[in-house]
């Protein structure tokens, strides 16, 4: 794509107050004259900090920017000379949303707009508008700053109040006389925005996407009270500033007021986040609650008057928001427990922190993060102790008198350990915890007029309506989408609708979003309108809940505004076997809805570019969607977090400093399959010095036994393998030797023949000392790790056979044990438990041949199969085979569209089609099917740079004969080959 290079000369701009609030939105606006003659193509360019939309007399131009580092902040252009009134007044309007907290996706930075508008006057570019004191900019007071985090890894649940705010602020007849002039902050290079980049990838998609039918309808009654609560920056307020994990000891306390005796409910619907509940003095013992973790209740009793609440919330915090919840039948209030909360204040106090550390996993702890010698668990990651001790840190007798306090009136010899919460950590209401507890649900028969919703047909569905109750229903949108909820309603001013998406339901269960507050609060003006969302979901299932309507709510239309990197789906694969068919199909899905502005895990929960898995999802969309420009743009995101570690962090641009050493291995690994798919050299030699910095900073983590020996977040399957966070771990050692062999050969291209032999040097002297160290005679096998204490693992992993077969690091006899383990995993080893492990087994298979191209089909069917049998639309994070992947028995897997698990999309075409490159850049292709057991397919893979390959093969004369078709374009040489033992028909056309 075109790259726009601008000549800035706008300045940075804000508003009054604090450079960088929480859960801010801010509207600028701008309105200006437009010659009826002189204008040529106009292009308007800008960025914010944190997100934006673009409205321009009137029309949503665009949203953005894309996910950057905010020394590098990249800068959208856009096209907007039809948008223009020539000789007229013209308004330029931007929402800024900024978050004020970092998140996985998000470095913490400030409130602030840049806009540049450039005219063509015979050729030459003039800037017409730049920002700067004559914008006019205020909050937009529909939307609740109180809202909840949506998760750890994003920003804010969104909840908008249309009758606080006029719908029409961007529109050119809106009085803007009454806002304030925009504060400048400085031109461009301005901290922290040093640098602005041009956008290096095209606008996303969005489309529109009806849902299919409305699933149920319940009569509900909600709990009396919920709330949202941020206990992570209360008890450590400079954790905005990171993403990192946390950890604290401490209380949060409220007091809750009643006339008389009763009976009440707590719910706790994020139980991870309270470590134990006391109510007036009394501690509720396990017993005392009901629900399966993260989700608990508990009956308590409450005395007329004031009941003191107390919870210990000690342990280690990532950023996840508690959803807390009461219920009662009578009427309550909370209070302070200091009496009178400030104006800024809530009802809630926190008592501490007595100890409090940053958790970052690559770190030596001892030095870098903390002085307490208790507290070891905290920043190893591994949890909290049962019970910390005295010697845990200085203020233990303190922190344990805490438990004690019985009333507010015990409080005060403990004055200095308390703050009130302020009003921003704890939102009014919680719309997760209203969505999953209710205190009554009756289950109504769906009028098929309520089916208008789902209906493009113009006609409302009136939404029933229940005395003395809510009304929920679930819409279905018949598969899982990533975007923005969009509707259309007529309801009387006050009337609200809470929407909730999640991803699976069946017979009745549902698998709520746990750790993601999915959900957007919408209070109505009066009359007829439409919303569209400002932030992204992703979700299958929407459940909808009008609450304190005045008349009957008409429904227009639930939509979504599907989002995703814009891709042609130039793929394909068609076999004698349905049920691949269906596999490929949700195989291709789950990666489309994964391509956003870089690959993302999953639409749902987090939304994050994690390094490794995208090595994974380059590969299927190569062969799927043919996109080169996004994987691009990932690898070269990845080095700007040296700035973090010099190990480079395995989700990017990311506030969390965490290292998975196999992930970085795995981005290496990706930039030379990059190179020997495009034939880029100017990539490569932009990306070998990168390469080259952090491979040797992993050098200085060898050991003297030659093995890499360090500490991190050393994963590479959700499965129970041994892979402790210290010691030597022997798949990531074994990856990292085939990171160096690749290294070696991106060297050689760059010319740096002497590093390619060093690293090739390197790679043998690590593949000897892991079979000298790291392979058991006794089992025949390499065992899983070698602890930080010395303590050789007991465990066997398919995982680590798998590896040391891909890997090149078993030759010989223990090369053909490796193969038996790929065929007849023995059932003492711990067994593959995610797709993403998958994937390197089938790479493991597929070099085996046809043999092992048998074994990856029978495994797809079985494995994918049962996310077919279950109506699944999308991959699975993980399979449902260990109990360790999951809290509940019907949950069969935690996110339901993740594209670390895409596998069969790239492995039917590459090896079943048989379509592989056998030359850089695809100049030389080799068409290879290998049958397995069907009788025919037929598909698509693209070419990078253009063009296609299609395949068409079918056996005839009872598996003798192979007759295949090739169609390729005529500059691509074609070496075409039929299987072993069979003849071939073969038909080559050029196109």
């Amino acid at each position: 794509m075109e790259h726009a290079v601008i000549n800035w000369q706008a300045q940075w701009i804000w508003g009054e107050g604090e450079e960088s609030p929480r859960n801010t939105w801010r509207c600028f606006r701008r309105t200006f004259e437009v010659p009826a003659e002189g204008w040529g193509a106009a292009k308007l360019s800008l960025t914010a900090d944190s997100r934006y939309v673009l409205i321009v007399n009137g029309t949503q131009v665009g949203r953005g920017p894309v996910r950057s580092w905010p020394f590098e902040l990249a800068y959208d252009t856009y096209d907007i000379e039809h948008l223009l009134y020539k000789g007229r007044t013209n308004t330029i309007a931007v929402m800024v949303i900024h978050f004020g907290v970092s998140n996985f996706y998000y470095l913490r930075g400030r409130g602030g707009l840049v806009v540049q508008v450039e005219s063509d006057c015979s050729g030459q570019s003039k800037v017409e508008l730049v920002t700067d004191e004559k914008w006019k900019t205020s909050l937009h007071l529909g939307y609740d700053s109180r809202s909840g985090r949506m998760a750890c890894q994003q920003g804010f649940a969104e909840r908008m109040d249309a009758r606080a705010w006029p719908t029409a602020w961007h529109s050119d007849n809106f009085d803007e006389s009454a806002w304030p002039a925009a504060v400048l902050i400085g031109p461009v290079g301005t901290q922290p925005w040093s640098k602005l980049i041009p956008r290096d990838i095209p606008f996303l998609t969005e489309e529109l996407v009806w849902p299919v039918r409305i699933e149920s309808l319940h009569q509900v009654k909600p709990v009396a009270w919920t709330a949202s609560i941020d206990i992570r920056n209360q008890l450590v307020p400079d954790s905005v500033n990171h993403a990192n994990p946390v950890g604290y000891v401490g209380y949060m306390a409220a007091v809750i007021r009643t006339r008389e005796a009763a009976k009440a409910s707590i719910g706790l619907m994020e139980a991870g986040r309270v470590k134990a509940c006391y109510v007036n003095g009394e501690w509720l013992s396990e017993d005392r609650y009901s629900g399966v973790l993260p989700e608990r209740y508990a009956e308590i009793d409450l005395k007329a008057g004031d009941n003191f609440l107390l919870m210990e919330t000690t342990g280690v915090d990532h950023g996840r928001a508690l959803q807390l919840g009461i219920d009662c039948e009578i009427p309550f209030e909370l209070i302070s427990p200091l009496g009178e909360a400030g104006a800024a204040d809530s009802s809630f106090i926190s008592i501490g922190p007595f100890a409090s550390c940053e958790v970052i996993d690559h770190l030596d702890t001892h030095e870098a993060l903390h002085a307490y010698q208790g507290f070891n668990s905290f920043a190893s990651g591994e949890g909290l102790k049962e019970e910390l001790d005295e010697e845990a840190f200085p203020a233990y007798s303190t922190y344990l008198a805490i438990r004690t306090i019985a009333s507010s009136a015990e409080l005060s010899p403990f004055r200095e350990w308390i703050r009130p919460f302020p009003l921003e950590l704890v939102s009014r209401d919680s719309i997760f915890a209203l969505s999953i507890w209710k205190k009554e649900s009756q289950s109504q028969a769906i009028p098929y007029s309520l089916q208008q919703a789902v209906i493009p047909s113009g006609t409302p569905a009136i939404v029933p309506a229940y005395e003395g109750a809510d009304t929920e229903f679930i819409i279905d949108f018949g598969r899982e989408l990533s975007g923005y909820i969009q509707f259309e309603v007529d309801a009387s001013e006050g009337s609200i609708l809470d929407f909730y998406g999640f991803e699976y339901m069946r017979d009745g269960w549902r698998q709520d979003t746990f750790h993601l507050d999915n959900t957007l609060c919408y209070t109505c003006s009066e009359g007829r309108q439409s919303y569209t969302s400002f932030v992204r979901r992703g979700f299958r299932y929407l459940m909808v809940t009008a609450r304190n309507a005045g008349r009957p709510i008409k429904l227009y239309g639930v939509q979504l505004l599907q989002s995703n990197y814009p891709v042609a789906e130039v793929g394909k694969f068609h076999c004698s076997d349905a049920l691949l068919n269906d596999i490929w199909q949700i195989s291709k899905h789950t990666t489309r809805l994964c391509m956003e502005d870089t690959f993302v895990d999953c639409p749902a929960y987090e939304q994050v570019f994690w390094v490794g898995d995208s090595r994974n999802e380059a590969l299927v969309n190569y062969y799927v969607f043919g996109a080169t420009e996004i994987v691009e743009r990932c690898l070269r995101l990845v080095p700007g977090s040296r700035t973090q570690t010099p190990l480079y962090v395995d989700q990017v641009p990311s506030g969390w400093s965490s290292v998975i050493p196999n992930w970085t291995f795995f981005w290496a690994l990706a930039c030379c399959e990059y190179f020997a798919h495009t034939g880029d050299e100017q990539f490569a030699r932009d990306m070998w010095p990168h390469i080259r910095f952090t491979l040797e900073h992993f050098e200085q983590k060898l050991d003297e036994r030659g093995l890499l020996f360090i500490k991190g977040w050393n994963l590479l399957d959700w499965a129970p393998i041994d892979q402790p966070n210290h010691g030597v771990v022997t798949h990531q050692n074994m990856i990292l030797v085939k990171t160096l062999r690749s290294a070696a050969e991106l060297a050689k291209v760059v010319g740096e023949a002497g590093d390619a032999a060093a690293y090739e040097g390197k790679a043998l002297q690590l593949s000897q000392a892991i079979n000298a160290h790291l392979w058991s005679e006794e089992r025949g096998a390499y065992l899983d790790c070698i602890h930080a204490n010395g303590r050789k693992s007991d465990v066997f992993s398919m995982q680590t056979q798998v590896i040391a077969y891909l890997c090149g690091i078993a030759e010989g006899e223990r090369g053909e044990q490796m193969k038996t383990y790929l065929f007849a995993p023995p059932v003492d080893f711990v067994q593959i438990g995610s797709p993403f492990m998958s994937f390197f087994y089938y790479e493991a298979l597929a070099q085996i041949g046809s043999s092992g191209v048998e074994r990856i089909i029978t495994d797809m069917r079985y494995h994918f199969g049962q996310m077919i049998d279950y109506d699944a639309t999308t991959c699975w994070e993980m399979y449902p085979n260990f109990a360790e992947n999951r809290a509940n028995p019907d949950m069969l897997t935690r996110s339901h569209c993740h594209a670390w698990s895409a596998a069969p999309a790239y492995f039917l075409g590459a090896n079943v089609l048989g379509v592989t490159a056998a030359d850089k850049g695809w100049r030389k292709v080799v068409v290879a099917p290998q049958p397995a057991d069907l009788q025919w397919a037929r598909g698509t893979v693209p070419l990078p740079r253009e063009g296609r390959i299609d395949v068409a093969w079918r056996l005839e004369e009872d598996g003798r004969v192979m007759r295949l078709q090739v169609w390729a374009p005529r500059s691509v040489e074609v070496e075409i080959r039929i299987p072993d033992g069979m003849d071939g028909i073969v038909e080559r056309h050029e196109v």
